[in-house]
C-alpha cells in the first residue's frame, strides 16, 4: 500500500515522528526535505555549551519509543540528537530523507490535486499532500543594532555556535538573558577574562531539579518497562493538574503562583549581590513569559568577572557594546541569546494555495490553523507545531504526537481514489480561532504585564495552546470531515 505521496519539509521531532508514523500506517511514498547535513532540527543546530532539554527526559520523547537509559532527568543536546538518530534508522526512514535540500516554495494545482515542491537548488518534486514540520524555533531572531557591521570582533548566534573562536581570555557580551542564554553562561564565564550580559528584561528562573540517573535507573527502566511509564505519567499530570492551570486559570494562577514564585525568588538569592538580585527581579507575573530552570545560572553571576546590564544597547562600537546610560562596555566577541523568529512558521518557504493566494496573504492580519494544522485555501497541506500549539508547560512532544494521529488520518482520507482534495472550510477555521483568542485574553501569557515572544504586533497571541496537553488530544484524536469540503477529482 503506497498511498498518497506526502512531503514533508523538516526532520527535527515532528517530520521525524509523522514519517515514522506514516511508515508504520503503510504509506511508503514519502519524502523528507532537510536543509541540514541530518535529522534533528534544533537539536542538530543548537549545539552551544550546555545546551539541554528543559522537559524531564521521560517526557521529551516519542511515547512509542521510550529509552531506557537516559543519562540524566534533562538530557542534554547530544543525546538528544543521538536518540533521534537512532528513531531514523531503527524505522527505517532515512532512505526518505533528501538532506541538504532547502524548500524554497510549494505550489498547489487544483486541477491535479498535487503540490508542486521547489528547492533551493532549483529541483522540483510533486507530492498529493504537504506538510511543514520547520516549527517554531528554527530560525535565529538577529536583533538590528546600530553599528553592528563594524565591530571588529567575533559574532554569531547560539545558535549557530562557532566552536573554532576559543573564548579563553575573552571580553564576551552576551545579547539576551533567555532559555538558551541561562544554559550557555555558566559555561563560557569559566574561560572568559570578562563576561558581560545584557538583558532586555529580567527572567523568572526557577531550580532546575536536574540529576544524573544511576545505572540501576536503565536497568531497572529495561527490566520492569512499567517502571519508566510511571516516571512519564508522573511527570505528565504534574504539567497537567499543577503548572497548566497557574498560566491558563485567573483561580489557577492565583492558587499556584505563590508557590513558584517563593521558588525562584529563592533561587535568586544565590546572587550575593543586592544590586544585581534587584536587576534580576522580574515586575510582570510569573509565567508571563516562559518561566525558566537552572541551578548554576545565577551562581555564575557571583563571579568577579561577570556583569548583568540592564541598560538598553543603542549601539555597536568596534570594539565595545554602547548602552543608553552611556557606558561603553568592551568586547571583542558578541553572542546573540536572542531566540528565534517564532512566527515564521514556514519560512523562508512561500506556500501557495488556491486561486494564486500564499500563506503570507492569509496570514496578513497574524498567523491562525484550525487546530494549529490547517489553514483554509491551502488543501492538503498541514503545519505541525503550527499556530497556537505551544505549551507554556509540558512537552510539546505530546502535542506533536497528537498532531500525527491526525495527519495519518488525513492521509487515510486521501487515499480514497475519488477525493482529489481536502480543505478545511473557513468558517471552521474562524470559529475555532475566535474561541481560541477569547480564551487567550484571561491567560497569564496575554494578560500577564510583559513583552513575550508569545505576542504579536497588536496583541494577538499566535503560539500558544489555551488549554492542557490532554484537551487538545481529545480535539485532534479523530479528524472530523465535516470540518472539510472534499473535491472529488
Amino acid at each position: 500500500m503506497g498511498g498518497p505521496s506526502v512531503a514533508i519539509v523538516g526532520s527535527g521531532f515532528s517530520g521525524l515522528g509523522l514519517a515514522i508514523a506514516l511508515r508504520r500506517a503503510g504509506f511508503t511514498d514519502l519524502t523528507v526535505f532537510e536543509r541540514g547535513d541530518g535529522v534533528g532540527g534544533v537539536w542538530r543546530e543548537n549545539t552551544y555549551p550546555g545546551a539541554a532539554c528543559d522537559a524531564p527526559s521521560h517526557l521529551y520523547s516519542y511515547s512509542f519509543e521510550p529509552k531506557h537509559d537516559w543519562s540524566r532527568r534533562f538530557a542534554p543536546q547530544p543525546e538528544i540528537l543521538d536518540y533521534l538518530r537512532r528513531c531514523a534508522h531503527k524505522y527505517g526512514v532515512t532512505g526518505h530523507m533528501r538532506f541538504g535540500t532547502e524548500v524554497t516554495g510549494a505550489d498547489f494545482d487544483a486541477a491535479t490535486g498535487r503540490w508542486t515542491v521547489r528547492t533551493a537548488g532549483g529541483g522540483t518534486a510533486e507530492a498529493d499532500v504537504l506538510v511543514s514540520a520547520c516549527g517554531q524555533l528554527s530560525r535565529p531572531s538577529v536583533p538590528d543594532l546600530p553599528g553592528l557591521e563594524s565591530f571588529a570582533g567575533a559574532v554569531f548566534h547560539s545558535a549557530r555556535w562557532d566552536h573554532a573562536h576559543d573564548l579563553a581570555g575573552r571580553s564576551v557580551a552576551v545579547v539576551g538573558n533567555g532559555a538558551s542564554a541561562v544554559q550557555f553562561v555558566p559555561r563560557i564565564a569559566r574561560e572568559a577574562a570578562k563576561l558581560t550580559v545584557f538583558q532586555r528584561e529580567p527572567q523568572w528562573v526557577g531550580w532546575k531539579w536536574d540529576r544524573r540517573y544511576p545505572r540501576a535507573r536503565s536497568w531497572l527502566n529495561r527490566r520492569f518497562p512499567v517502571f519508566q511509564r510511571l516516571s512519564r505519567l508522573g511527570v505528565f499530570l504534574w504539567f497537567e493538574v499543577l503548572l497548566n492551570p497557574m498560566l491558563i486559570s485567573p483561580r489557577g494562577r492565583r492558587v499556584l503562583s505563590a508557590h513558584v514564585r517563593a521558588m525562584c525568588r529563592t533561587t535568586r538569592w544565590q546572587v550575593r549581590d543586592k544590586e544585581t538580585r534587584r536587576r534580576l527581579t522580574p515586575r510582570y507575573e510569573l509565567g508571563c513569559k516562559r518561566v525558566l530552570v537552572s541551578s548554576d545560572y545565577y551562581r555564575s553571576l557571583n563571579l568577579p568577572h561577570v556583569d548583568v546590564v540592564a541598560s538598553p544597547i543603542v549601539e555597536v562600537a568596534p570594539d565595545a557594546v554602547v548602552t543608553a546610560d552611556g557606558a561603553a562596555h568592551p568586547a571583542d566577541t558578541i553572542i546573540m541569546g536572542t531566540g528565534f523568529r517564532s512566527h515564521d512558521f514556514v519560512a523562508p518557504m512561500r506556500v501557495t494555495g488556491l486561486d494564486g493566494r500564499t500563506l503570507d496573504d492569509a496570514w496578513r492580519d497574524g498567523p491562525r490553523a484550525h487546530l494549529g494544522l490547517a489553514v483554509a485555501g491551502f488543501p492538503n497541506f498541514f503545519l505541525m507545531y503550527g499556530p497556537n500549539t505551544n505549551v507554556g508547560s509540558g512537552s510539546v512532544v505530546h502535542m506533536l504526537e497528537s498532531q500525527i494521529a491526525y495527519i495519518v488520518q488525513a492521509v487515510r482520507v486521501l487515499r480514497d481514489p475519488e477525493v482529489l482534495y481536502m480543505d478545511v472550510r473557513e468558517g471552521v477555521l474562524s470559529e475555532f480561532d475566535e474561541r481560541l483568542q477569547r480564551r487567550l485574553a484571561g491567560t497569564v501569557w496575554n494578560a500577564g504585564g510583559c513583552d513575550s515572544w508569545y505576542l504579536r504586533d497588536g496583541g494577538r497571541n499566535a503560539s500558544n495552546w489555551p488549554g492542557s496537553m490532554l484537551a487538545y488530544r481529545r480535539r485532534t484524536r479523530r479528524l472530523d470531515p465535516s470540518d472539510y469540503r472534499f473535491v472529488k477529482g
